[in-house]
């Protein structure tokens, strides 16, 4: 199944907490989204600050078909590029790896933070 787009860390916690916009990420999950290995450890990291356990929730998303994709070198040096433009906008290491990946891949990202839309060239899906 062909990549469809790139999930950021907002975007999943919405998915999972059943938040406005959680059905936007079901839909997604069903057609090959992609996770960044940067933004799934942004994911499992709040869970695990939540005291949920983690693994039996990975599983689960693994199972619903969600690709986990490593962090590359090229990867890298696209964020460490987005850092200077996005740092008035308040992106995070793990905002400017999601938008990093999805240009990799030629995907759309799919987020929940606004600020992503002012990124010069980011193909960018504001899910609620």
């Amino acid at each position: 199944m062909p990549e469809t787009c790139c999930l950021d860390a907002s975007a999943l916690l919405t998915y999972l907490q059943r938040e406005p916009g959680w059905e936007r990420v079901r839909t997604a999950l069903r057609e090959g989204a992609v996770i960044s290995a940067v933004n799934l450890a942004e994911v499992l990291g709040k869970l695990k600050g939540r005291g949920k356990n983690p693994e039996p929730i990975l599983v689960r998303l693994l199972a619903l078909g969600l690709v986990v994709v490593p962090f590359t070198l090229e990867e890298a040096r696209l964020t460490g590029e987005l850092d200077p433009p996005t740092r008035l906008l308040g992106l995070s290491l793990g905002d400017r790896a999601c938008l990093a990946t999805a240009a990799r891949l030629g995907i759309t990202a799919l987020t929940t933070d606004r600020a992503w839309k002012a990124v010069p060239e980011a193909r960018v899906e504001i899910i609620r």
